[in-house]
């Protein structure tokens, strides 16, 4: 999405009109790839996942961090929506460690241990809105590559416990499909029991497989609701729709 200045226009304007104090946390993988074929580094996932070994971890923290953090941060003031820009080592807001024990070595990648809310509490009085890179550090120097989607859930998680909390993820498919060929299989409500029951079926798999982990485990740990959406330029708000899920049938 934020590669697609339309998208992302209209994801902001919404996003600034929103009342109240609230959190954008975004990635740039595609814009990231395009940096790294320009510097001939060839872009390595597994799963859709980066392997970040050290020339990708600068590549990365200058494209999120620096070109998309502060672009989207210049976008929401020109909307009258004054937001701060920042990264999980900002204000030691997120600590992680670099993940260990996988089969396969992930490099710089990180694993978040802690929010800290009393960060979170101070970045909100300086502005309403934030806008987070997921970028994280390990409080021994040390930059580390984290998981948007992961980012997302814990500082939500963090937040339900002062805030009332709304997790929205927006991604490029209209919400969880029944088929992943069919864009209008939406499922509009999706229980944790059905999700388990689709997990093993094969209905739900891949890449949406971490984000509904997430985003059931935000709703286990306080966060009031969650939804899962595409951007729709048919819709009044960029990410209306989609699934929203549910721990009860």
């Amino acid at each position: 999405m934020v590669d697609d200045d339309r998208l992302l226009d209209r994801v902001l304007t919404d996003f600034a009109a929103l009342e109240g104090k609230k959190i954008l946390v975004h990635g740039g993988g595609k814009i990231a790839d395009v940096v790294c074929e320009k510097l001939q580094i060839v872009p390595r996932k597994v799963d859709g996942r980066r392997l970040t070994d050290a020339p990708t971890l600068e590549i990365v923290t200058m494209v999120y961090a620096g070109l998309i953090n502060k672009k989207i941060v210049a976008l929401l003031q020109a909307l009258g929506c004054n937001a701060l820009g920042l990264t999980g080592a900002d204000a030691n807001l997120i600590r992680a460690h670099k993940r260990f024990g996988a089969a396969l070595d992930y490099g710089f990648a990180g694993d978040v241990d802690e929010v800290s809310l009393a960060a979170l509490n101070g970045l909100f009085g300086v502005a309403d809105a934030l806008v987070v890179a997921p970028i994280t550090h390990d409080r021994q120097g040390q930059l580390l590559n984290t998981n948007a989607d992961t980012i997302a859930t814990v500082l939500a998680v963090a937040a339900s416990a002062v805030y009332a909390t709304e997790l929205v993820f927006c991604f490029e498919k209209k919400g969880v499909l029944l088929d992943p060929a069919d864009e209008d299989s939406v499922i509009p409500l999706l229980s944790f029991t059905d999700y388990q029951a689709y997990k093993q079926s094969g209905v739900v798999s891949a890449g949406m497989l971490p984000k509904l982990d997430n985003a059931f485990r935000a709703m286990e740990q306080g966060v009031e609701s969650v939804r899962i959406c595409g951007v729709e330029g048919g819709r009044k708000t960029a990410w209306e729709g989609g699934t929203s899920l549910t721990f009860n049938g």
